[in-house]
């Protein structure tokens, strides 16, 4: 798979490509966050929901900042089908001072985000995902016993250049929708990393 990195230089220290990180067939438990806009976001608050898009993102990274419109539009695209956008920073904010909820609520508001924008404080979700970069893309479906993972990876293959992207995430739900196997139900994320706090 040949992917199209951003030509931007402060993404030289910071644009880590992984492997595939999360296993497919995981299971997702119900999970609830702060939202930006002060509200208690939870997958429980959304009883017909078929499926989630949750995207691990945050508000300092150049690569994630690319995304903006493309979430907004996900969100717009896929929640009349009972599939609704999530963004959760699980972003240490003892590391990235950037990482503030309160710069979060400025965040949510600047680039008029239409969907919840959620603080992992804790960083369980993050670690219950295993997500590894920001923007990092998930589809979880719901199932009998849970949400699964059914896609992980990143949002398309083109930072830059949305227009002639491959749009791995919406291909997927398309999918799912026709109640049709994920073609392709994993891809490498490609940002900057998510670092985990030691226990």
């Amino acid at each position: 798979m040949k992917f199209r990195l951003p030509i931007l230089p402060c993404l030289a220290l910071l644009l880590v490509a992984t492997a595939f990180t999360q296993p497919q067939n995981t299971f997702i438990r119900d999970f609830g966050l702060p939202n930006a806009n002060g509200n208690w976001v939870s997958t429980q608050n959304y009883p017909s929901a078929k499926g989630f898009i949750v995207i691990f993102t945050c508000n300092h990274c150049p690569f994630a900042k690319l995304y903006t419109k493309r979430m907004n539009d996900l969100n717009t695209q896929f929640s009349k089908n009972d599939v609704p956008l999530i963004a959760i920073n699980s972003m240490d904010t003892l590391v990235y001072e950037d990482e503030t909820f309160a710069l979060m609520k400025i965040k949510a508001k600047q680039d008029s985000f239409n969907f919840p924008y959620l603080q992992d404080a804790s960083q369980s979700v993050g670690k219950q995902f295993n997500a590894a970069h920001t923007p990092m893309a998930f589809v979880i479906w719901k199932e009998t016993h849970g949400w699964k993972i059914r896609y992980s990876g990143a949002i398309d293959d083109n930072g830059e250049h949305p227009e002639t992207a491959t749009a791995y995430v919406s291909n997927a739900i398309n999918e799912l929708l026709q109640q049709k196997k994920v073609s392709l139900p994993e891809t490498q994320s490609f940002g900057c990393r998510i670092f985990y706090r030691k226990q």
